[in-house]
């Protein structure tokens, strides 16, 4: 159904939370989908939100809390009882049910998990709580279908029906052997089209892409993109078959890492919500803003050396911000372009190569708004030639020096292991602004002779 969030709809919920009018509320969100549910919790207070959940059965409730935002999230299991999560969490697919339980205290975990009534449902969640969240073992959930490589085509199709009871969606068919190592895939056209008595040993297709359990997420949605896989299998260090990532896990894994890449290039060090407390806000984001201040002492120190070539030619004062507006817009451009290449394995060829493709073209975009600028500063500003060539060539320079930072840099990062996204930003722009008043003001002294 069509769904439209008011602000009546929510007066008129939050009036019938107020009067206790369980019945024509449940008639309210009978037919409402669990992310519009999810959108309405988070627009009204955390106690009516909580109200709904505890109303509303488990089966909508479970999948609006996987809807909402972290912080939201959290204030509301806040207000739950661990047998009311635990509640929640048995009707969520195993994966889903980790990610809920990790926000949780130690204290708190323990106390969910013993409230489980489904040990199996349990013991896998606990299993995925020990791999990292970041890996393909703290993506995958333990919910598949799989059959043996000795069943007989009508064995099967018992076992499967059996399995996909707790299968939301059916993927695909993994075949396994005695010791459940993965063997490869079935086909459902071929498994109805083969003699019932056939041995899936003789129909299944033993070409199957997997990852393994400590394969990180980035490798993961990077094989799934590149073969068009709506599943994975997870495989253990024995071969095992021990879960499978669905699509779905890994957009929003990927939205994820997104998200952190560009709080991080914008210079926010910590993953945080616009809705956390000032003091999380203020943590995440005064490192950087000290690196900034810290950039600028230093390019007021660089400043002070010139203070004479200011006395002398006061212009060249005027066309500060636009050199180090220009550095660091073309590092962060350059930089921009390599995360991209190195987050989806395009980035090929050696390091001198690169850097070399780099020079060629920021001097020829360095050229061009050179040419631009003087133009523009003889006929407009009535700049005389020489310093004009002084601006040109400053800019020129800048241009080539900020990109070559901002291309060596994220790589470097990489290779030893460090997010290249701390390379953008707030970094690349500070070096960039003292490289560029440098460079500009040392070309300057040389070209007008002060």
């Amino acid at each position: 159904m069509q769904f439209e969030l008011t602000e009546e709809l929510i007066e008129k919920i939050e009036y019938l939370i107020e009067q206790k009018n369980d019945a024509e509320l449940l008639l309210h969100l009978e037919e409402v989908h669990p992310a519009d549910i999810a959108e309405i919790l988070s627009e009204i207070d955390i106690e009516e939100a909580t109200y709904i959940v505890k109303l509303l059965d488990s089966e909508k409730t479970s999948e609006a809390l996987m809807e909402l935002e972290e912080g939201v999230r959290e204030r509301i299991l806040d207000s739950l009882s661990p047998k009311e999560i635990a509640e929640e969490l048995e009707e969520m697919d195993t994966d889903d049910a980790a990610d809920i339980i990790s926000e949780l205290s130690e204290e708190r975990q323990q106390k969910v998990i013993a409230q489980i009534l489904d040990e199996e449902h349990a013991d896998n969640i606990v299993e995925l709580l020990r791999y990292d969240e970041d890996s393909a073992g703290g993506l995958m959930a333990k919910e598949l279908v799989k059959v043996n490589e000795n069943w007989n085509v009508t064995g099967c199709m018992s076992e499967m029906r059996n399995q996909a009871e707790n299968v939301t969606r059916v993927h695909s068919i993994y075949v396994v052997d005695d010791k459940n190592k993965l063997k490869g895939r079935l086909s459902l056209k071929d498994l109805l089209t083969a003699p019932s008595n056939a041995h899936i040993s003789d129909v299944y297709i033993p070409q199957v892409d997997y990852v393994n359990v400590h394969t990180p997420g980035e490798e993961v949605a990077r094989i799934m993109q590149k073969y068009d896989l709506e599943a994975i299998p997870v495989v253990d260090e024995m071969g095992r078959l021990v879960g499978r990532i669905t699509i779905d896990d890994i957009l929003d894994f990927v939205k994820d890492e997104a998200e952190k890449d560009y709080q991080m290039a914008a210079g926010i060090s910590e993953d945080v919500e616009a809705d956390d407390s000032i003091w999380l806000l203020t943590r995440a984001r005064l490192p950087w803003l000290i690196l900034a201040l810290f950039g600028g002492f230093i390019s007021v120190s660089v400043l002070g050396t010139f203070d004479g070539a200011m006395q002398e030619h006061a212009a060249l004062f005027f066309f500060v911000p636009l050199i180090a507006a220009m550095a660091g817009n073309v590092g962060v451009q350059s930089s921009a372009i390599v995360l991209q290449g190195l987050a989806n394995k395009s980035l090929k060829g050696s390091l001198i190569k690169r850097l070399l493709k780099e020079i060629v073209l920021s001097l020829f975009n360095g050229v061009v708004l050179a040419i631009l600028l003087i133009v523009g500063g003889i006929f407009l500003l009535g700049f005389d030639l020489t310093f004009g060539l002084t601006i040109g060539i400053s800019l020129i320079s800048v241009i080539v020096i900020a990109s070559l930072i901002g291309t060596f840099v994220p790589i470097i990062l990489d290779k030893q292991g460090i997010d290249p996204a701390m390379a953008t930003g707030p970094f690349i722009t500070t070096s960039n602004d003292i490289c560029g008043i440098l460079i500009y003001f040392s070309i300057a002294k040389l070209i007008l002779g002060f």
